[in-house]
């Protein structure tokens, strides 16, 4: 029967702490208020209140075992925030890269640009369809785009290191459809000429990629003409006139992929509602905002997970640590908790009393852990392949709110736990024992 009564316990106990864990903020809010309505009118709770004081009166005289919750805590919710912060830059780098009045169009069943083919005769029958919106001299708003793979020096590396850049050919409308584009030095490149312009990100990755230096692509010789930023996952690639880039990597008059401006609201559906009817074309059209969010899903989700074991890994170092100090504590007021008892104070105010001083340390480890990763990892630069890329994405780590409102509610669930048992035996010893404890 005891096992049994265990055992639901623990399903409880763990049913609590994923429900906890999908908690939003609001939801924390109202919990938090409700237990200070039952602290503040409550028979109850004004003694545990008066238990949780006395309580944390001591606590300057425990400092020691008091830093292991808190310093525990902190490490694993510094950890977990900063392997959370990878995947969010990611996904911002590349979700950054799209919007809503922009279609991506790719080869049917093409899952990135990289493994699409698009010929000549389906790139002319995409740019005369309905729902492409046209500029003042009637022209559709669409580039024709190749994306390759260099391999250039890699900044810091060994002397013959070399690294895996993507490279853009773009089409005539490409720097129409990127407004958010900023030439940082030097200028664009010239269409027809084999001139780079390089972004900020693969700058940063890569040696040799100044304006009038030259590196080789293919077989050929290619002068950098311009740095340029866009704050997305373009700043990792190297921009150059489609058809040059074509014949670099013997391509023909084959693209990869076509970027189109879309004609008001009812752009996207028009638009795959002509593809769609068009039996010689046999493509995927989506927004880029979409395409890009879901480029980035597979690295993001890769990236929780590795979080959430390290983190887990971790939190168990922190709740032994946890419900050792907590039971020290214990032990040390078992006369005074035992006094308590006998002058009629209830097993609940014990509880809630060791548990809420449990969860001021691990709140305070918790704070203290986001912080440091919000101070060390903030905006931190760091890079990665991209899912359905030829080179590395350059990014910046991200520190949200709400990643640090993830890592509170971790330290929380820790501090939950490592105060629960000790605070039932607490409320559990007999007034007797206690004494002779001490």
């Amino acid at each position: 029967m005891r096992v049994f009564i265990n055992i639901i316990s623990f399903v409880l106990l763990v049913a609590v702490l994923a429900a906890w864990v999908m908690l939003p903020w609001v939801g924390a809010i109202v919990l938090a208020v409700l237990l200070a309505l039952w602290l503040l009118l409550s028979r109850a709770g004004s003694r545990a209140r008066s238990v949780t004081a006395v309580g944390l009166s001591t606590l300057p005289q425990r400092l020691g075992s008091a830093a292991v919750i808190i310093v525990g805590i902190a490490g694993v919710v510094g950890v977990l925030v900063a392997l959370l912060a990878m995947g969010e830059g990611y996904r911002q780098a590349l979700s950054a890269s799209g919007n809503d009045s922009t279609a991506i169009i790719l080869r049917g069943g093409s899952s990135n640009e990289v493994s699409s083919v698009l010929q000549r005769e389906d790139i002319v029958q995409i740019e005369q369809s309905a729902g492409i919106a046209h500029n003042a001299k009637g022209e559709p708003l669409t580039s024709a785009e190749l994306v390759a793979a260099a391999f250039v020096p890699l900044r810091g590396g060994a002397k013959d290191e070399l690294g895996s850049v993507q490279v853009r050919g773009l089409g005539e409308q490409g720097f129409t459809l990127r407004p958010k584009l900023k030439i940082v030095a030097g200028r664009r490149f010239t269409p027809g000429l084999r001139e780079l312009m390089v972004g900020t990100g693969a700058q940063r990755q890569f040696d040799g990629l100044e304006p009038g230096k030259q590196i080789k692509l293919g077989s050929q010789e290619w002068t950098v003409v311009g740095v340029f930023s866009t704050g997305d996952a373009f700043d990792s690639e190297l921009w150059a006139d489609a058809s040059q880039v074509a014949d670099a990597y013997r391509r023909g008059s084959s693209r990869t992929t076509v970027f189109a401006q879309l004609d008001g609201a009812q752009g996207l559906e028009t638009l795959k509602k002509a593809v769609a009817a068009n039996p010689q074309l046999a493509v995927d059209v989506s927004t880029t905002l979409d395409f890009y969010a879901q480029q980035s899903e597979g690295i993001v989700k890769a990236l929780r997970i590795i979080g959430i074991v390290v983190g887990s890994i971790m939190g168990v170092g922190a709740l032994f640590g946890a419900l050792n100090t907590m039971f020290a504590a214990v032990a040390a007021r078992a006369r005074e908790i035992a006094t308590l008892r006998a002058i009629g104070f209830a097993g609940t105010p014990v509880v809630v009393a060791v548990m809420l001083e449990t969860l001021l340390l691990a709140l305070l480890g918790g704070v203290l852990g986001g912080l440091l990763a919000w101070a060390l990892f903030d905006g931190f630069s760091a890079s990665t392949m991209a899912a359905g890329s030829v080179g590395k994405l350059s990014f910046s780590l991200r520190v949200t709110p709400q990643l640090l409102w993830e890592g509170i509610k971790w330290a929380l669930a820790i501090g939950l736990i490592g105060g629960l048992y000790p605070a039932l035996r607490a409320a559990r010893l007999p007034v007797t024992t206690a004494l002779r404890e001490m």
